[in-house]
């Protein structure tokens, strides 16, 4: 299996992956339009004998109270449902996180499964005084530092890119 940075021509297949994982369009909908709107993001496939298994895309959040704060946003993250519990959704995670260090990112966020995440280091965002902007639950709205310690003394709420606002 190879893990690798989309391309251009990986679009179509990536939304249809999407619209699989998730039983409908909304999530690639969002990942065309922050395709579009968003910069920086990363963009990452799973792929096998040209076959792509999984997808995961990071993008830009602001910290309220320190909007200068580079932070990403993980998701959506999807798995074919046949490779679902494989380790493709934890290659994606990895690399993903890896790509997020090299372009000098501080921290990254998600909203996902409160037992999935914590694996990579996510704790729940209202440890360190953050929240979401969205009505979610405390335990599933979760963050990593990149930086050590680069949250000490932060609080505020995370807004995600507009492209979100519209599903």
């Amino acid at each position: 299996m190879q893990i690798r940075p989309e391309k251009r021509e990986d679009c179509i297949e990536i939304s249809k992956l999407n619209d699989l994982a998730f039983g409908g369009t909304d999530e690639g909908k969002i990942i065309h339009g922050l395709r579009q709107n968003a910069n920086p993001i990363i963009s990452i496939i799973a792929e096998e004998n040209s076959e792509i298994l999984g997808h995961i895309i990071f993008s830009p959040v602001i910290l309220s109270t320190n909007p200068s704060l580079p932070i990403m946003g993980l998701g959506p993250m999807a798995v074919k449902p046949e490779n679902q519990h494989s380790g493709i959704g934890t290659k994606l995670v990895y690399r993903g996180l890896k790509a997020c260090r090299e372009i000098n990112i501080k921290a990254v966020v998600v909203l996902g499964h409160p037992t999935y995440y914590p694996r990579f280091g996510f704790a729940p965002a209202i440890h360190f005084g953050i929240s979401s902007e969205y009505d979610v639950p405390k335990d599933a709205f979760m963050i990593k530092e990149l930086q050590d310690d680069i949250l000490l003394g932060e609080k505020g709420i995370v807004k995600y890119h507009s492209t979100f606002e519209s599903f």
